[in-house]
């Protein structure tokens, strides 16, 4: 259900990236049309970048192209009138789901194929850009302000918040994405050092992105006078307006356009394949005979469903629309199913059995180390901050504008329908256990016992 919700609205956010795209590969010949103020879609207050007069209330070229141009968010009065689908913006995402399909139809020889490129291209992207931003006047101070911790924001519990979610979201624990892949994997896979070079790829990666971002935001601050902290923007905003406005002032704009926003639709498309693949992988698992033999059908079926229910997204008020179910779909149960994963296997199965099911697998136990983080560390330190994140919820979906107060209990709904599949499904199996109470709870905390290759017996 996670994974449903998370389809909903990020490949909407991909869709994003496709209409600028096209907008860059339709200025090849002129300029980009976030560049200047001259389009139907600006408004008096726009004001280029680099204009020696700035006013109080000014906007800048590339922001109005998102808001009044690609969103026309202006038409909309927020989630309760949202007004119609937009009908560009809709092909976008339906393109999108297209890609999709024929990446997951196949299941991992589809998949794995087209990974090759959606995994490593962005790596050349990134190296591409990071030999331009270092380049750019100013982007020594960006560079700067990126390595120079500031250990105060440390008590804020919103950076915590923050860093779980991009963790959550870059390397994929308890969207299903993992289990689902590595079950094609053999029983004597190294496991542990597949843990530790894909955790160390995936942070080596956000640490690298990150002086790609601020080479570039400090150019623009360079360009635009202005302190760091004054230029960058959280979420969509630093994407689809700061990033877009720096390349509209770089020679050659339009390539590093093109080059930027194919990075971002490969990286999206990267994300969304393993949480749609989870779900497919999954149920085509658990029923082999009416989805598993007919596959390419209900991935269809599914994908189908999902564009369906990502329709909303698309209209003039959808990016409200997508901030909420960015927060409540999976930001909200995604650190309380992860907390429940770690506590089901560390404190009822027990980290003592769970090392020797890795040592049938590895031929040794686990370190120390890792014992404790599975039992004390890593159960404790996200139940916390799952108890933060529910606090400060309505901090998260930022920006300017107020969420109605309908909107916020849809929103804990949803989060609700993914928290709660976890305590139906306990009383479920304790209704349907025969026994006393005391026997019910005894048996059902009981692992199933099953053979595994070589003649060992592991308890699942």
């Amino acid at each position: 259900m996670i994974d449903i919700y998370m389809g909903m609205y990020y490949n909407t956010i991909i869709g994003w990236a496709v209409y600028y795209l096209i907008a860059s590969l339709a200025s090849v010949s002129s300029v980009l049309p976030w560049t200047s103020c001259d389009n139907e879609w600006n408004t008096p207050l726009c004001t280029p970048i680099t204009s020696p007069q700035i006013f109080l209330n000014a906007s800048t070229p590339a922001k109005e192209f998102f808001e009044r141009s690609v969103l026309e968010q202006h038409k909309s009065n927020g989630l309760d009138d949202m007004g119609p689908i937009k009908p560009s913006l809709a092909l976008c995402v339906f393109g999108v789901f297209v890609l999709v399909y024929f990446s997951l139809w196949k299941g991992v020889r589809s998949a794995g194929k087209v990974v090759w490129v959606t995994a490593l291209a962005p790596y050349v992207v990134l190296l591409i850009l990071l030999a331009r931003g270092v380049t750019l006047p100013g982007a020594t101070e960006g560079i700067r302000y990126y390595l120079t911790p500031e250990w105060h924001k440390l008590q804020n519990s919103k950076v915590w918040i923050d860093a779980a979610s991009q963790i959550f979201f870059s390397l994929g624990p308890g969207f299903g994405t993992l289990l689902a892949l590595s079950s094609y994997n053999k029983f004597n896979n190294n496991c542990y050092r597949d843990a530790l070079i894909t955790s160390s790829i995936n942070c080596l990666t956000s640490f690298l992105a990150g002086f790609v971002i601020f080479s570039v935001l400090g150019y623009m601050a360079h360009v635009q006078n202005k302190s760091i902290e004054d230029v960058g923007l959280e979420g969509p905003g630093l994407v689809f307006i700061v990033y877009p406005e720096a390349i509209a002032t770089m020679t050659g704009s339009v390539f590093w356009a093109i080059i930027f926003f194919l990075m971002l639709i490969t990286l999206g498309l990267d994300s969304t394949f393993g949480g749609l693949e989870a779900v497919t992988t999954a149920l085509c698992d658990e029923y082999p005979r009416v989805l598993g033999r007919h596959r390419e059908i209900f991935v269809a079926v599914l994908l189908l469903f999902i564009y369906i229910c990502a329709l909303p997204t698309t209209t003039y008020g959808g990016v409200y629309l997508v901030d909420l179910l960015n927060v409540y779909g999976p930001g909200l149960a995604i650190l309380f199913l992860v907390f429940a994963e770690a506590a089901g296997v560390c404190w009822l199965y027990g980290v003592d059995r769970f090392s020797e099911d890795v040592k049938s697998m590895l031929g040794h136990t686990p370190g120390l180390f890792w014992r404790v983080c599975w039992t004390y560390i890593s159960p404790v330190f996200l139940l916390v901050l799952f108890v933060f994140s529910v606090l400060s919820h309505e901090e998260m979906l930022g920006g300017e504008y107020t969420y109605p107060r309908w909107s916020i209990a849809v929103g804990w709904l949803m989060t609700g329908t993914t928290v709660s599949c976890i305590p139906i499904y306990f009383i479920y199996k304790l209704l349907i256990t025969p026994g006393t109470c005391y026997n019910r709870l005894k048996t059902i905390k009981r692992p199933v016992e099953r053979s595994v290759p070589g003649g060992d017996v592991s308890a699942l």
